[in-house]
C-alpha cells in the first residue's frame, strides 16, 4: 500500500466521519466531497452509483410513508400497545419484538418514535427499570432491518449477490436473518433483564422521585395512542400493504419451488447463435412495481394524502437515506474498485482462512456510516471480489449494524430524551452508554446464529 492509496483511503474515512458528524443529508452530501476530490483532483476512474437499491428504497419508503399518511401506522402502534399494557411484566422481552416486527413490515427503523415514549410509561408505571426494554427495544428496531424484504439492505444483499453469480431471493435472506436476529434480540433482552438497580435501589432515581416536579414530570402524563381514533381508511392502508408484502413473498416461494412466474423479457444479449437471451425479470423490478402500486391504491381507496406523507417521519427518513447511500456508495466504489488488485492482495490471506472475518469490517464501516443499506452497498461488492462465498456472506449480514457503538443515531438519541426516568443514558465517557451491551450481545449471537444456519442448510 502506497503513500497515495493511504491519503485516498484517509479522504474517504475523512468525508465518511465528518458526514457523520454532521448526520441526515450530510451523510451523502460530504460524500460528494471526498468524490470529487479523487475524481476531480487525483484524476480515479468514477465508481457506479446504486441506482437499482435506490430505486427500490424510493418505492417501498413512498408506500410505506402513504399507509402512515392513511393513519395505518397508528393503527399498528395501538395494536403493539396493547399487547404491551396487557402483559406489563414481560415488558423487557416484548418491547423489543414489537419494535423488531414493525420494522420488518415497513422496511425502515423510523417508525418507533411514536412507541418509544410508551414502553418507557409501561416500565416506569410497573416499577420496572426504564433503561431494560429501552435500550433493547431500540436496537431491536435496528436490527429489523436486514429482516425486512423491502428494506434496502436486503434488496441490495439480494441484488448485488445475484449479479455476483449467488443466485438468492428475498425471502431466501429473512428465512436466515429474521430466525437469527430473533435469537440475538433475545439474548440481548435476557442480559438485559436484571440490568442496573431496580428503581427502589437506584439512588440517582430516587433523589429525582424525591423532587416534586420531577416526579411530576415522570409520572404525571401517560403517554398512549390508544384513545385516537383510527378509522377505516386506516386499516384498509394497512391491508393494502400487506397484501403488497403478500405479492412480493409470492414471487419469492414460486422461485425457490422451482416454478418461476416472472415475466420473462429479452435482456438484450445474444447468445452463441446470436439468438436473444431470455430471462425473468429480477426481484428488484417486481419489488418496484408492487410497491409503487400498493402506495396509489392507498391513495385511491384508502383516501392517504400524498403531500401528508411527504411530511411524514418515514418518507422524510427514506429520503435521507437515499442520498446518503447515494454518496457513500458511490464514494465507497470509487476508492475500491480503482485499488481492487491491492485490496484482494492484501485481504487474500485472511479471508480464506477466515471468511468469517468479513463481518468485523462489516460492523467497523457500519459504525462510521450509520446506514445497514449503504455498508450492503458499498462492502459486498468487495466482499464477493475476494472471493467470500455468498452463503458465508448471508450468514453475516447482521454485522452490518454497528451504529450503535458509537450513540449519535436518531433512535438512540429520540430513546434517551423519551426515558423521563434517567435511566437510559450516553455515558460520560460516551461508549459506556445504555446500548452498548444489548447491541453487542445481539449482533455477535446473531451473526454467529447466521453462520450456523447458512452452514447447515447451503
Amino acid at each position: 500500500m502506497d503513500f497515495v492509496m493511504i491519503l485516498q483511503l484517509l479522504i474517504v474515512l475523512g468525508a465518511l466521519y465528518v458526514g457523520s458528524r454532521y448526520g441526515s443529508l450530510a451523510l451523502g452530501a460530504i460524500s460528494g466531497i471526498g468524490l470529487a476530490i479523487l475524481v476531480l483532483g487525483f484524476g480515479m476512474k468514477p465508481g457506479n452509483p446504486p441506482t437499482d437499491v435506490i430505486y427500490i428504497i424510493v418505492a417501498a419508503v413512498t408506500c410505506a410513508g402513504i399507509m402512515q399518511a392513511a393513519g395505518g401506522m397508528d393503527w399498528l402502534i395501538q395494536l403493539a400497545e396493547k399487547l404491551l399494557r396487557k402483559h406489563p411484566a414481560h415488558i423487557t422481552f416484548l418491547a423489543p419484538l414489537c419494535t423488531f416486527f414493525l420494522t420488518v413490515l415497513v422496511g425502515t427503523g423510523h417508525v418507533v418514535y411514536t412507541l418509544m415514549p410508551i414502553i418507557c410509561d409501561i416500565a416506569l408505571k410497573k416499577g420496572i427499570r426504564p433503561e431494560r426494554p429501552c435500550a433493547v427495544a431500540s436496537v431491536a428496531s435496528q436490527v429489523g432491518i436486514t429482516c425486512s424484504p423491502i428494506a434496502a439492505a436486503v434488496a441490495s444483499f439480494v441484488v448485488i449477490s445475484n449479479e455476483a453469480g449467488f443466485e438468492v431471493n428475498n425471502l431466501q435472506v429473512i428465512a436466515v436473518t429474521i430466525p437469527a436476529s430473533l435469537c440475538g434480540i433475545f439474548a440481548a433482552a435476557l442480559c438485559s433483564y436484571k440490568r442496573g438497580k431496580d428503581l427502589d435501589k437506584d439512588p440517582k432515581f430516587q433523589a429525582r422521585l424525591a423532587d416534586p416536579q420531577l416526579k411530576e414530570y415522570m409520572y404525571g402524563d401517560t403517554a398512549s395512542l390508544l384513545d385516537k381514533e383510527v378509522d377505516k381508511n386506516a386499516k384498509i392502508s394497512v391491508f393494502i400493504f400487506l397484501g403488497a408484502l403478500a405479492i412480493i413473498v409470492l414471487y419469492s416461494l414460486f422461485q425457490i419451488a422451482g416454478c418461476d412466474i416472472r415475466p420473462v423479457v429479452d435482456s438484450g444479449k445474444l447468445d452463441d447463435a446470436g439468438n436473444p437471451v431470455m430471462k425473468p425479470i429480477g426481484m428488484n423490478i417486481i419489488i418496484q412495481i408492487v410497491m409503487i402500486m400498493a402506495a396509489a391504491a392507498m391513495i385511491i381507496f384508502a383516501k392517504a394524502s400524498p403531500k401528508k406523507a411527504v411530511a411524514g417521519s418515514v418518507w422524510q427518513s427514506g429520503m435521507v437515506a437515499v442520498v446518503a447511500i447515494y454518496g457513500i456508495a458511490w464514494l465507497a466504489d470509487t476508492y475500491f474498485s480503482n485499488y481492487m488488485d491491492e485490496i484482494q492482495e492484501g485481504l487474500e490471506g485472511i479471508v480464506s482462512q477466515y471468511p468469517w472475518a468479513i463481518s468485523i469490517a462489516f460492523f467497523a464501516v457500519s459504525v462510521l456510516i450509520n446506514s445497514q443499506g449503504a455498508v450492503v452497498v458499498s462492502m459486498l461488492p468487495l466482499a464477493y471480489s475476494l472471493g467470500i462465498p455468498g452463503p458465508v456472506l448471508l450468514g453475516v449480514l447482521p454485522s452490518v449494524y454497528g451504529y450503535f457503538f458509537i450513540p449519535n443515531y436518531p433512535s438512540d438519541i429520540a430513546t434517551v430524551n423519551f426515558d423521563r426516568s434517567g435511566t437510559t443514558v450516553i455515558g460520560k465517557y460516551l461508549l459506556n452508554h445504555s446500548f452498548m451491551m444489548p447491541g453487542l450481545v445481539s449482533v455477535i449471537v446473531s451473526t454467529i446464529v447466521g453462520l450456523v444456519i447458512t452452514t447447515i442448510f447451503y
